[in-house]
């Protein structure tokens, strides 16, 4: 009987967890990620190869034969049979390195994205030979796309693990998804510019295929500053046959961006909330600056208006951002008011606490259109009460919640079936966001639910109120006493 891919995944990250030895979590990833790389790319280049020696015109070792169908050509000393028959020598780290060389020299589109890391002195703790047979071992056969989903779960686990560096290169998934359900990029030009390891545009890919798209009619851009996580999002988009332009190397977006001119159909982003010291000095006359120049030591506009500048004449974006950025003051609410006015600000989601890895905070959803189908109007949505505590620090959304926050906003944009739900959901207008201020927090547009306002009424709540209140009146009765005194001494007053 084939295991479920998901039983797959759970048995082998057992397996890989117990072989950590004395390795942080941090680099103990680079093992295991990029095993699961030389098992893909051996598995699709031995798959070819096969096909290659039965058409009999002996192209099995031509690298070309490869190319012509985006397959990577793995040299004999890299192929996994190769790497299995040593993987107990004892200078098996030497080897997978050589291995991992011989594939970036055969594949210009590899150059400098694989770690040449397993003769490091620093991973002798690990038994590279155990992790080589966990994944010879694998049957996936009747499993498509099985690695990479592999290696996107293996990419959540660690994450998970590794706390606070977790969340510089993995957003949570229902943050993602919310994202892609709710933007539905099925062609066009894709653009991610802090694309971490890769998981928006992944996600992209999967909601294409999965509403019978074609992924070849969809481009892919990203950029990511850390070299080690752009490696990530470079493995991440070759397991599955994706060929994105993530630039030629790591690079900072704001002050080194690698896809100058594009114009976007769909921008998908996570940055760093509230970065600080990002280098406004360097940047005071940046062209992307098109309402005021971002504070010094506060990132969230300037990613806000990097985004707007990417976008083409019917792009649309979603951007994660902390909370903070719908009720700043000074340039910050001075930008947002222009956003506001230009018509660009199409929905704010807000998202509950304890979604991401590495903090609690709450964060939002912004979405931002170039061409609303709804002038002069934006959607308020409130869904910090939605998801589940899956265990004591983390929340995760159930498809049905992702779907509820997509579909109220679809039923926006097309009007027919929308209504506003105290306490969820509000369409307000210009107006309206200009009375408050231009203040975006959905809490003070959707309302409280009664059942809301009942529990703020609570019995034990209205005790402490009667008890306040009493106080102040007896305080009141002693007032009296004593003002009537004061007359009397004054000779105001009757004995």
């Amino acid at each position: 009987m084939k295991q479920n891919i998901k039983e797959i995944e759970k048995e082998l990250w057992i397996a890989a967890d117990k072989m950590i030895g004395g390795l942080s979590i941090t680099n103990y990833k680079f093992v295991v990620l990029e095993m699961i790389f030389l098992k893909y790319i051996s598995s699709t280049f031995e798959k070819k190869y096969k096909f290659l020696v039965q058409d009999g015109y002996g192209l099995e070792e031509d690298r070309d034969a490869y190319m012509e169908d985006s397959i990577f050509f793995v040299p004999e000393n890299a192929r996994w049979d190769y790497i299995v028959k040593h993987s107990k020598d004892y200078n098996i780290g030497e080897i997978l390195d050589n291995a991992l060389d011989l594939i970036e020299k055969e594949n210009p589109s590899l150059k400098g994205v694989l770690f040449k890391i397993y003769n490091s002195p620093d991973f002798r703790s690990v038994n590279l030979g155990e992790i080589i047979d966990l994944f010879t071992n694998l049957d996936l056969e009747s499993h498509d796309d099985s690695l990479g989903q592999i290696y996107e779960y293996f990419l959540e686990k660690f994450a998970s693990k590794d706390g606070k560096r977790g969340g510089e290169f993995y957003t949570p998934s229902s943050i993602v998804k919310t994202m892609v359900e709710m933007l539905e990029p099925k062609g066009g030009r894709i653009y991610d510019p802090a694309c971490g390891s890769g998981g928006m545009l992944i996600q992209c890919v999967k909601y294409i295929e999965e509403h019978n798209g074609n992924v070849r009619n969809a481009s892919f851009f990203g950029q990511e500053k850390n070299p080690t996580t752009w490696k990530l999002a470079k493995m991440n988009l070759a397991i599955r046959s994706i060929e994105g332009n993530l630039g030629e190397f790591a690079a900072d977006t704001f002050h080194e961006d690698l896809h100058k001119g594009l114009m976007a159909d769909f921008i998908l982003a996570n940055p760093p909330f509230n970065m600080g010291d990002w280098g406004q000095d360097l940047l005071l006359n940046d062209c992307r600056w098109k309402y005021e120049i971002p504070p010094k030591k506060n990132a969230n506009y300037a990613w806000l208006q990097h985004v707007i500048s990417k976008l083409s004449g019917v792009g649309r974006a979603a951007i994660v951002l902390p909370n903070s950025a719908l009720t700043s003051s000074g340039r910050e609410a001075f930008i947002r008011s222009k956003l506001v006015i230009d018509d660009l600000v199409d929905c704010i989601v807000a998202m509950p606490s304890n979604l991401f890895y590495s903090v609690t905070i709450p964060c939002s959803i912004w979405i931002l259109n170039k061409k609303k189908k709804r002038k002069g109007h934006t959607l308020f949505i409130d869904a910090t009460g939605l998801g589940s505590m899956i265990t004591r620090k983390l929340r995760d959304f159930s498809s049905e919640n992702i779907m509820k926050i997509a579909n109220t906003y679809h039923d926006y944009q097309n009007t027919k079936n929308y209504e506003d739900v105290l306490g969820f959901c509000r369409d307000a207008t210009l107006l309206d966001i200009e009375e408050k201020d231009f203040l975006l927090n959905p809490s003070q547009y959707v309302g409280m639910k009664k059942s809301q306002v009942d529990a703020s009424f609570s019995e034990e709540k209205m005790a402490k109120l009667i008890e306040k209140l009493v106080a102040q009146m007896e305080e009141a009765q002693q007032l009296d006493v004593e003002l009537k005194k004061v007359l009397r001494d004054i000779g105001y007053g009757n004995d």
